[in-house]
């Protein structure tokens, strides 16, 4: 992900403080049922990373089987191929026959461009009508829908994002990601979008970026949180971050969160599966739980920051 990218120099320039909880997460957690358990799930966007062969797959794994082996690692994945192609239902079918081996995989899949970016959510219909016909073939390893915006859709198309989203089916959860700095540069427009997720029962993308502080906006229209972290290929900076996610998914946890996705990515993602397993090792001490971890070859390979 390029999303935020700062250079080596700047990196140590950023101030990763996380912002306070807003008004709005702090009634929606308060009014949360709280009766069940906190559901975590933690993953990666891709499967198809060759640069993980010999370090989380084996060496001579093909292509085609890269899905099998990343399922043994991870209990979700941000499915960002869904971005690229509206699938049909037999390609998602044997996607997740492929994930059958782990009963806690769930797949959660990106909206279609053609409906974000290319009709900007207006005409839209046809398309979100064969991206649904797709993904429900995920069956009971669908987890929540991501939407991601483009980032030149400003405030000013909100009543045409609020048109699409009211018209979405209301039994798979489904999460918003916004872009551009007018949604939180103004203190309105940042008002207005998230009520408005909030009363649709949408949840909001919460994306970590070095260099977008603006979008990590704290906001939680609904009690479960998406959140996509975008680390500095193992710069320390990128475990102090993850650290403090930790502490407020903890705090969350307290208030009433139901459940938390947490996607790792990197600006060079061979690293995110020695990040993820980071993640995972400190929520299962914080919260007492006993979250997949990644299984590397040689864990005892020292991977220091690359400045490249």
């Amino acid at each position: 992900m390029e999303f935020g990218r700062v250079t080596p120099g700047e990196l140590m320039e950023v101030d990763f403080t996380l912002p306070p909880d807003t008004e709005l997460t702090i009634k929606t957690l308060a009014s949360a049922k709280n009766d069940q358990p906190l559901q975590v799930h933690v993953g990666c966007a891709k499967w198809g990373r060759k640069e993980w062969l010999g370090k989380i797959y084996p060496p001579k794994t093909k292509d085609a089987n890269f899905l099998d082996e990343y399922v043994k690692h991870f209990d979700s994945i941000e499915l960002n191929a869904t971005f690229y192609n509206v699938y049909p239902p037999e390609t998602i079918a044997k996607w997740k026959e492929k994930a059958a081996t782990n009963p806690d995989f769930k797949f959660c899949p990106k909206f279609s461009q053609s409906i974000s970016h290319i009709r900007r959510l207006k005409n839209a219909d046809d398309i979100t009508t064969k991206y649904y016909e797709g993904i429900m073939a995920f069956g009971d390893k669908l987890g929540p829908l991501f939407l991601q915006v483009a980032d030149n859709f400003t405030p000013k198309s909100l009543p045409e994002l609020k048109a699409y989203l009211e018209q979405l089916p209301r039994d798979v959860p489904v999460f918003l990601e916004l872009r551009h700095k007018e949604w939180f540069a103004d203190a309105g427009n940042c008002s207005a979008v998230f009520n408005m997720l909030h009363e649709l029962q949408i949840g909001a993308v919460i994306t970590d970026a070095s260099g977008r502080r603006d979008v990590v906006h704290m906001e939680l229209p609904t009690p479960h949180a998406f959140i996509r972290f975008v680390g500095n290929s193992l710069h320390p900076t990128d475990y102090a971050r993850c650290d403090e996610w930790v502490e407020r998914i903890a705090q969350w946890q307290q208030m009433g969160l139901q459940s938390v996705w947490f996607f790792m990515h990197q600006h060079d993602e061979r690293y995110s599966p020695e990040l993820s397993d980071y993640v995972v090792e400190q929520l299962n001490k914080k919260l007492g739980m006993e979250l997949l971890r990644p299984t590397f070859m040689d864990r005892d390979k020292p991977v220091l920051f690359d400045l490249d």
